[in-house]
């Protein structure tokens, strides 16, 4: 059986990607580990921008700025990462 780190290491995403997929979800990390990877692997990157930025918004809401800042470095991380791609060109 593998661990969560060992899968980890083999994923597209961040820890800190993975983490605002399982809050955003409410599911388990290893769970939200295989949902990311789906995702990203299907062309899902713009699903997970918007998680990230889901639970920036509700950290700012909540007054939980040091959560937001953390969350604002993993978007910028994965924005870096992951750029956007054109859907129209293929």
């Amino acid at each position: 059986m593998l661990t969560y780190e060992e899968c980890l290491a083999m994923c597209d995403l961040t820890e800190g990607e993975i983490e605002a997929i399982a809050e955003h979800e409410h599911m388990d990390p290893m769970i939200a580990l295989a949902l990311g990877q789906y995702l990203i692997s299907h062309d899902g990157d713009q699903r997970i921008r918007g998680i990230i930025i889901d639970d920036i918004q509700r950290a700012d809401r909540c007054g939980n700025q040091p959560r937001a800042e953390v969350l604002r470095k993993v978007l910028q991380h994965f924005l870096a990462t992951h750029p956007a791609r054109d859907k129209t060109a293929a």
